[in-house]
């Protein structure tokens, strides 16, 4: 994890039962970063993959084809349509 001249004033607390700190002890020794460094770098790389999953989808050939269709010739808007977007228009003001 870079170092960063941020002035951290967050804090999150764990509470774990000793074997499990022996256990996140021993790794951060073994990757020379305190138990916090530790905690904290793994904690974000997993963070990263999970939002990163969440932005991805993934399509079937046949699904992107319909998709990029839509694209190209999108339906025309219908009454439930223009009632959602003004909906979502005034709940933005």
């Amino acid at each position: 994890m870079p170092h960063t001249n941020v002035t951290k004033k967050e804090r999150v607390q764990i509470r774990t039962d000793g074997y499990t700190k022996r256990k996140l002890q021993l790794a951060a020794d073994y990757t020379n970063k305190t138990v916090s460094e530790f905690i904290l770098s793994n904690s974000i790389a997993a963070a990263d993959k999970i939002l990163a999953e969440r932005k991805t989808i993934e399509l079937s050939e046949l699904d992107w084809d319909a998709f990029y269709e839509a694209l190209l010739a999108p339906p025309e808007p219908n009454d439930k349509f223009r009632t959602a977007f003004k909906r979502y228009y005034k709940s933005k003001e």
